[in-house]
């Protein structure tokens, strides 16, 4: 600890004490944790998935379609599946149909 921190005085760089951690066994980053077994999806990004509401707007959608965008290389298909909602971006007017529900329903 005593080289990092000398290293950080060196070049003048400065560490948020609420931002870092030192000797822990996990570290959440970027939606993943990250262990001596490797890494791994971060379960509470994925439960906040699970738990999204139905969605109302365009903005909604995009926020939904963001994160769950972001865990798209562990979702077989993922750009098919979520196909019918994309489509609702490129709409003018926000349409939730049976299509959107289920694909909605799929992507959680």
């Amino acid at each position: 600890m005593q080289l990092v921190l000398a290293t950080l005085e060196k070049h003048i760089l400065v560490v948020n004490r609420k931002k870092y951690s030192f000797g822990v066994e996990r570290v959440a980053y970027l939606g993943h944790v990250i262990s001596g077994q490797g890494v791994a999806v971060d379960l509470d990004k994925v439960k906040s998935i699970l738990d999204w509401p139905y969605l109302r707007t365009h903005k909604e959608l995009r926020g939904f379609l963001g994160l769950t965008g972001y865990y798209r290389k562990y979702v077989w298909k993922y750009a098919q599946i979520a196909q019918p909602l994309t489509e609702q971006l490129k709409k003018d007017s926000f349409g939730w149909t049976s299509m959107e529900m289920i694909t909605f329903d799929a992507l959680k």
